[in-house]
């Protein structure tokens, strides 16, 4: 097995909590123009009855890293360095049998459209069925009952009467209900939530991420939270992984991240939320934009953005590494970051 995840100083003594172990994943993506690198020695640990977030900006990574962790990147990608441990099977080497067979079993996704994600030419019922019928060959009565509870389960009002309705005839907080439903009905150890609150109204999203915190608790999955809102990182995980430009720079408790960050690029996001700003002040903002995958710098891939920018960072890389129990980040000057 490979090594433990820097943010997780302690894996050893409570390795049977871990349920997913990412090491040094790289993903080089095809475009028109040539290879690109879309998510650079990618590493993190997810537990199991806890919530990780990975946060950042769109195009950051973020999605294509959980593409690669269900086996999604053909034919525009390939994994090409690092592992993917989940439990005991390493799913950068797995089969692609093996890859079905922990489909939904042990790794399962929930997308951010709904109605893109769900068949629009069978029922809802079909699909919430389809898993039990396939992964523990249940008859399609039996199946079918199985469908009717995981409606019931996520909040589907009158199951009995929705099962054979078509996504359409549902809401889009109805349809991202089928969705987690389908995602955990044959309880996985992994729950990847790709952006899933993504076009829904307040009141809905919150209904949605209690949903999923509910049902991470009563299965002891380890959540996997995709998204570039902070509030929501904040009020729903538990540990954060910042990503940049396909790498990880700051890694920890949220708690911890949020109120003492140790990268510039994070210092930068929490200073952009209004939190203080009165009538008439200006936004705060990170100035300038992500570097153009084609032509990411030598050195540290926040250089032109960073306010800490000196020689060393436009020559040498900062790795990761710990700052404190629990915490890393990419810096060289993390010590100066408060004072940005």
């Amino acid at each position: 097995m490979s090594a433990p995840a820097i943010d997780n100083p302690t894996a050893t003594a409570t390795g049977d909590r871990i349920a997913l172990d990412v090491s040094d994943l790289t993903v080089d993506l095809r475009t028109p123009t040539g290879v690109v690198r879309a998510v650079d020695h990618v590493s993190f640990v997810a537990r199991r009855g806890e919530t990780l977030a990975l946060l950042g900006e769109s195009g950051c990574g973020k999605s294509m890293t959980a593409q690669a962790l269900v086996g999604l990147l053909d034919p525009i990608a390939d994994i090409t360095d690092g592992t993917v441990l989940l439990g005991e099977t390493n799913l950068t080497t797995a089969s692609k049998r093996k890859r079905r067979q922990v489909a939904g079993t042990e790794l399962a996704i929930v997308f951010q459209d709904a109605l893109t994600a769900l068949n629009p030419v069978y029922t809802v019922g079909t699909q919430l069925a389809e898993p039990f019928r396939i992964h523990r060959k249940m008859s399609a009565k039996a199946a079918r009952r199985e469908a009717i509870r995981l409606m019931e389960h996520v909040g589907i009002p009158e199951p009995e009467s929705r099962i054979d309705s078509y996504p359409h005839q549902f809401s889009g907080g109805m349809r991202q209900r089928l969705l987690i439903a389908m995602a955990v009905a044959l309880s996985p150890r992994v729950l990847l939530a790709d952006e899933p609150t993504t076009a829904l109204d307040v009141t809905v999203q919150a209904q949605i991420m209690s949903l999923l915190h509910n049902l991470r608790t009563e299965f002891d999955m380890a959540v996997i939270l995709i998204t570039h809102d902070l509030a929501l990182v904040a009020e729903q995980a538990d540990r954060v992984a910042i990503m940049y430009a396909g790498n990880v720079v700051e890694t920890g408790a949220v708690s911890e991240v949020f109120a003492n960050p140790q990268h510039p690029y994070t210092k930068g996001l929490l200073d952009s939320v209004p939190v203080h700003t009165k009538r008439g002040e200006d936004l705060k903002s990170i100035g300038g934009t992500p570097p153009d995958l084609h032509s990411i710098p030598s050195g540290c891939v926040y250089q032109a953005r960073c306010p800490l920018a000196q020689d060393i960072c436009s020559t040498t890389r900062p790795a990761l590494q710990s700052v404190a129990s629990g915490r890393s980040a990419a810096c060289h000057f993390t010590e100066e970051v408060g004072n940005v």
